[in-house]
């Protein structure tokens, strides 16, 4: 009976709305998303995932004038998730309110010059929601502008060991030319949105990417930001080609290679748990090199990854029992998915409906929203905080 006054009495202090819509006209796909999230509340915080098909500007702008005197922020995708499946080329869109929430929001531009000054600046200017009994920082970044580990490791920095973050890279529905940031009212390039969310009660992270190593561990010999040059002092592209046996015309033509990586990132060695996923979005020809997400270091030892429908499956029940089993028995108000359009890839479509339906079985009817991202972040400890093609599940208690 003490359970179930805890969970009201948490209710009534805290809410979550989520909303979406599938409209290809801004306002009305405003109205749709940010109003079912509200449901005429006055909210501490708006979330907005919008599809780069949609005229953002327009978008917006209007789901900013819905969000009255909350903050707005948010990203565009590579699909959206939401109650009732995945979505392409729509809006979701995800509130909170009520007292037991503190709310804290800020932006900075200039990502890709100096991500981790940019990465530093943020979490500096969210240190009040510290002093919450339960904190965390959400970061939407341009996945594809500068080294997205470097922006962990400048709010890291700054955060310290005692702020969880979470979050994703925009997206712009898988053609790799530029992302855009949302920031009350304002549409952005290569930005990083912070906010910083304080509860009175548990928020829950759960991480798992599902994807097995193959093969012999290979030294990276050289590698710079972003690139990887050599491997076992071979030149990189050559020995990713030749080891994973890529058809002929991932060898020559770069559309056809990015589809091919998609499916076959690098695992990094660590000391304990599944390896840490770089995903390759590119690749350079002319150098032999293979374009990373976010650093290599030289004298990591790297596998090759592989993964089929039943082991992204299982890594999508572990990130949501470890989300719930966050809340320290408190049951879900609400959900944040970040999943990196990659496992799309290995799923397929109906297995991408699949692994929603399991993620809104432990949301257990909470309101659920999310999208497909070009990179992943979460850190519950350590400094390493950044993944691709992995799952990130924040349950809100």
């Amino acid at each position: 009976m003490a359970a179930d006054t805890s969970i009201k009495m948490s209710n009534a202090l805290r809410w979550v709305g989520a909303g979406r819509s599938d409209s290809q006209e801004p306002e009305s796909a405003a109205e749709r998303a940010v109003g079912d999230a509200l449901q005429g509340r006055a909210a501490k915080l708006v979330v907005l995932f919008a599809s780069e098909a949609l005229d953002l500007e327009r978008l917006v702008t209007h789901a900013q004038r819905l969000a009255g005197d909350a903050p707005l922020v948010g990203c565009s995708t590579a699909g959206e998730i939401a109650g009732g499946g995945p979505g392409d080329g729509g809006v979701v869109a995800l509130a909170l309110g009520g007292d037991g929430f503190v709310i804290a929001t800020t932006h900075v531009t200039g990502l890709a010059a100096a991500p981790r000054e940019a990465g530093a600046e943020v979490a500096a200017a969210l240190s009040e929601v510290a002093g919450a009994p339960h904190h965390l920082l959400m970061l939407l970044t341009d996945g594809l502008a500068g080294d997205q580990q470097e922006i962990v490791r400048g709010a890291y920095s700054v955060a310290g060991a005692g702020m969880p973050l979470v979050g994703g890279c925009a997206g712009d529905d898988l053609h790799m030319a530029a992302t855009h940031q949302f920031f009350n009212g304002e549409v952005m390039q290569d930005a990083v949105v912070a906010v910083g969310i304080g509860s009175d009660a548990p928020l829950g992270i759960g991480v798992r990417h599902g994807w097995e190593a193959v093969g012999e561990p290979m030294l990276v010999t050289a590698s710079r930001p972003n690139r990887v040059d050599t491997l076992d002092d071979q030149p990189a592209l050559d020995v990713y080609l030749e080891r994973l046996n890529a058809p002929s015309e991932a060898r020559t033509d770069r559309e056809a290679f990015i589809r091919f990586a998609l499916e076959h990132p690098l695992g990094m060695a660590r000391r304990a748990g599944e390896e840490q996923v770089r995903w390759i979005p590119s690749a350079d020809f002319d150098s032999r090199s293979l374009v990373t997400s976010a650093e290599v270091p030289p004298g990591a030892l790297v596998r090759l990854m592989v993964g089929d429908t039943a082991s992204v499956l299982a890594a999508t029940d572990a990130a949501c029992a470890d989300a719930v089993a966050g809340l320290d028995g408190d049951q879900p108000i609400g959900m944040l998915v970040f999943d990196c359009a990659a496992r799309r890839a290995v799923l397929g479509e109906d297995g991408i409906a699949t692994e929603i339906a399991r993620v809104e079985r432990y949301a257990a009817g909470a309101p659920l929203a999310g999208f497909y991202t070009y990179g992943e972040i979460a850190r519950t400890r350590g400094v390493a905080g950044f993944h691709n093609q992995t799952l990130v599940v924040l349950a809100i208690a």
